[in-house]
């Protein structure tokens, strides 16, 4: 393990007030978000959809990370240039998901283990031949009447603590991303319950396989009440929460903190964003920065629709986008932004 080589990665991906765009979803879920807007569902479609994000002007003035599917770090350009040559002669450090998704947990209904350990290192030690500097790895927590189970929440500890282990053997910086979902009624209290503990299990983990903190880029959730919960805090209140949790689990050592969005709407992910680097930045010991995907994709989506004349148009919305979030780090975003 190349210790130094990892932290400098790590330093990078959360350097300049930037952040990381996640392009990692996996065929179907890009198939369904293609199918509501009545575009396509083929490969080739999502090679062009990819090829319209990676080579967006300016995008590297705001993101500093790619994270690919494995598809994706396949693919090349209409000329024949690998998506990863692009990516790094952007400036841009490329990244990949690597495991293989979230099913059900024998013996704990409603709740799901992430696989993909089985043959991790041998894929680990292509994905850095192709270019890739850091991976990802998602863990999701659902909260509802008696979950999430410590059994739950173990497990899936102890899979993102291999997997980073494994990452950090290959000279790949990992994401750990352990997601509390916020699909149900709860509370933001609970919320704030569940991810402490989520989190403080991951950590001991991490500690347990011997990962270097320096080397890694956390991957959480806000602190938020449910999407069907009655009462939904202030941006100023959620900022409060989130970084509160995060100082009680997050060891100083971790250079960054690049928060999901997890189903938030763009506007409303950024605004909470900037209410935590105005109000804890210059405290914070870690970087306080954003790995978006739909917060990001979703308007050039929308705006594309599969027509090559509309590319442009697109490629602005998605500038723009991420031209929030490169001022949400810095606690100067304002909704006036984006109609700009």
């Amino acid at each position: 393990m190349n210790a130094q080589g990892l932290m400098d990665t790590a330093k990078m991906l959360v350097a300049d007030d930037k952040g990381l765009l996640a392009i990692d979803e996996s065929n179907a879920t890009c198939n369904t978000r293609f199918a509501r807007l009545g575009i396509p569902q083929t490969e080739e479609t999502r090679r062009a959809w990819r090829e319209l994000i990676l080579t967006t002007p300016g995008l590297g003035e705001c993101v500093s990370g790619l994270i690919l599917y494995d598809e994706t770090i396949r693919q090349t350009k209409k000329d024949g240039m690998p998506f990863a040559k692009i990516i790094t002669d952007a400036g841009i450090i490329p990244g990949v998901k690597v495991d293989t998704g979230a099913k059900d947990m024998a013996g704990h209904p409603g709740e799901k283990i992430t696989e993909g350990l089985d043959g991790l290192r041998d894929r680990l030690t292509e994905y850095f031949q192709m270019g890739a500097r850091f991976a990802k790895w998602r863990a999701v927590i659902a909260v509802g009447d008696g979950i999430p189970s410590r059994g739950c929440i173990e497990a899936n500890a102890h899979a993102l603590a291999r997997y980073a282990a494994l990452c950090q053997e290959a000279g790949l910086v990992p994401v750990v991303e352990p997601e509390v979902l916020m699909d149900g009624a709860h509370s933001l209290k609970r919320c704030f319950e569940v991810t402490e503990e989520v989190l403080q299990a991951v950590f001991s983990q991490l500690h347990t396989q011997r990962v270097s903190l320096e080397g890694v880029i956390l991957k959480p959730n806000m602190v938020l009440a449910g999407l069907t919960s009655s009462r939904q805090e202030t941006v100023e209140e959620v900022a409060d929460a989130t970084v509160t949790c995060l100082l009680r689990a997050v060891p100083a050592a971790v250079p960054g903190i690049a928060f999901l969005s997890g189903g938030q709407s763009g506007e409303l992910a950024s605004a909470r964003l900037n209410a935590m680097n105005v109000r804890f930045k210059a405290r914070a010991p870690w970087a306080l920065a954003f790995s978006f995907a739909r917060a990001i994709q979703q308007p050039a989506l929308e705006i594309w629709q599969g027509e090559e004349a509309r590319v442009l148009a697109a490629q602005r919305a998605l500038y723009q986008r991420a031209r929030c979030n490169r001022a949400a780090r810095r606690g100067e975003y304002d909704a006036a932004m984006e109609r700009i």
